[in-house]
């Protein structure tokens, strides 16, 4: 009896003893399973920081400061809201096409509200050349001051002959521009430019600048004297820019720039454009547009760009 007691007691341990293993083996599985897990987390990391370490590599190499990996990950997101305000955008121009925005910006103060201009279009003109401006007059642009005023009014758009004064203040070209200016209320004279041909580029700028200060309009356009507009057109097509803050909008072009002193059209600053050999690309110089930050741009630093802007407003006035 007690050696068969002392089985009934041994088998219990011996059950034990079989179940011990399976645990183990489990147990041995589910940490092997882990470490897998755990070594593909740490090689997917691995990764994607031997791809940071490569990014900020290339970008020294290639001469651009090195930036840290949580810099980076602020460009990224940076950039993702670059997308998102890109579609905030396009949403914005959308309600604007649909209507759901004014056609024009209105600005009210305590006494009165009025119509921000669509455009400005300043019809570049000089002595002279009174001829072209009633061929003008008799098109496209209304002659009455009543229907000058209605263009200004219904569909946002001022149009001004510009042109400076004479070499000689007070001679018979500056009076014949008075007089005529006294019948049709049409003109911006600038009275800080001196007319000539030679000083064709810094009226287009003094005239972007003086528009600028005057006039709080989205666009700004320069015309030449012989050109003729289609408004109803012109109005349509800057609409459709009105979701761009800088706008430059032209017949674009480039062309040679002559270095030799005995051409034609010699540049004497010929260096100052681009390789040497060919002007910037740039709207031609008969008619072109620019947005009011553009505008203000050149108006606030008509002084400081006295001898770079007069290149550029060179380069854009080539016809």
């Amino acid at each position: 009896m007690q050696i068969r007691d002392g089985l009934r007691r041994q088998a219990p341990s011996a059950t034990g003893a079989m179940r011990s293993p399976m645990s183990a083996m489990m147990l041995a599985m589910f940490a092997t399973m882990a470490s897998f897990y755990v070594a593909g987390r740490l090689w997917q990391d691995a990764q994607n920081r031997v791809y940071l370490i490569k990014e900020l590599d290339r970008r020294t190499g290639q001469g651009r400061s090195a930036i840290s990996v949580d810099d980076t990950l602020k460009v990224v997101s940076c950039r993702q809201q670059g997308k998102r305000l890109a579609s905030l955008e396009m949403e914005l121009a959308a309600a604007k096409h649909e209507g759901f925005v004014g056609k024009y910006t209105s600005e009210t103060n305590a006494t009165h509200s009025r119509k921000k201009p669509l455009v400005v279009i300043g019809i570049m003109t000089s002595f002279g050349r009174k001829n072209y401006r009633e061929a003008v007059r008799k098109s496209w642009l209304p002659t009455a001051g009543s229907l000058l005023k209605k263009l200004e009014d219904e569909k946002g758009i001022v149009v001004r002959f510009i042109v400076g004064r004479s070499a000689n203040r007070g001679d018979r070209f500056d009076r014949e521009i008075d007089d005529e200016n006294r019948s049709t209320n049409d003109f911006v004279i600038l009275d800080d430019h001196i007319e000539s041909d030679e000083e064709l580029p810094k009226k287009t700028k003094r005239y972007f600048a003086n528009a600028a200060e005057t006039f709080d309009a989205e666009f700004y356009a320069k015309v030449n004297d012989d050109i003729y507009i289609n408004v109803d057109t012109l109005s349509a097509m800057l609409e459709t820019h009105w979701d761009k803050p800088r706008v430059y909008i032209g017949c674009m072009k480039s062309g040679e720039v002559f270095s030799e002193a005995t051409h034609k059209w010699y540049e004497p600053d010929w260096w100052k454009f681009g390789d040497g050999k060919s002007y910037f690309r740039h709207a031609s110089g008969e008619m072109f547009v620019v947005s009011r930050a553009v505008a203000q741009f050149i108006s606030i630093n008509r002084c400081l760009f006295s001898g770079h802007m007069h290149m550029m407003m060179l380069v854009l006035d080539r016809g």
